[in-house]
């Protein structure tokens, strides 16, 4: 495959992405392993679970982070040097970025026309149940990937549901947790 042809191929696929990914990166994430992982072949499953694994500790949107190491291994994996990939890593983020940007400053324009628009209330009610259902879809894809969920995972998972239903500082949960899976593991 040529250069140019790659770049043009990943960024028609981060683009469709950001354009159907509502409800944020979590969300995004079956349509990004979909993309990279099954049309494409640009990665592999495993690689696909190291970088949401990545992703999730570095800084910034899921999606974003992503997309940035998705471009940037694609690029390389097919035999091109360092900084072709760095510029495949920049097409792949823009990509995805670009529809929310779209989107975002029409609805900033219009939003306060349509405020109270029944029609635009009942678009977005019914787009709550699609993206719990991304949401879903993003956790079982994880749990698949990862063969930790075990006993005491579903300990500390009970524990966290009961504090945080008891409004618990989220902060804390999340200190503690981390405390107890180094204990437990």
């Amino acid at each position: 495959m040529e250069l140019l042809d790659l770049y043009l191929s990943l960024f028609a696929a981060f683009f469709k992405i950001g354009l159907f990914g509502f409800g944020g990166g979590y969300a995004m994430l079956p349509l990004i392993q979909q993309e990279v992982v099954e049309a494409h072949n640009w990665i592999s499953v495993a690689d696909f679970t190291d970088i949401v694994a990545i992703s999730q500790t570095t800084p910034g949107p899921i999606a974003f982070n992503s997309a940035t190491y998705i471009g940037y291994t694609a690029v390389t994996d097919m035999g091109f040097n360092t900084f072709h990939g760095i510029i495949g890593s920049a097409i792949c983020t823009l990509a995805v970025s670009i529809p929310s940007l779209i989107i975002m400053t029409i609805v900033c324009a219009f939003f306060t026309r349509l405020n109270n628009n029944q029609w635009m209330r009942a678009s977005l009610s019914v787009l709550k149940p699609a993206v719990i259902g991304l949401i879903a879809a993003a956790a079982l894809m994880l749990m698949n990937n990862y063969n930790f969920i075990d006993y005491k995972s579903w300990i500390i998972f009970g524990i966290v549901f009961l504090a945080s239903y008891k409004k618990v500082d989220p902060i804390l949960l999340i200190f503690l947790s981390g405390i107890a899976g180094l204990i437990l593991y």
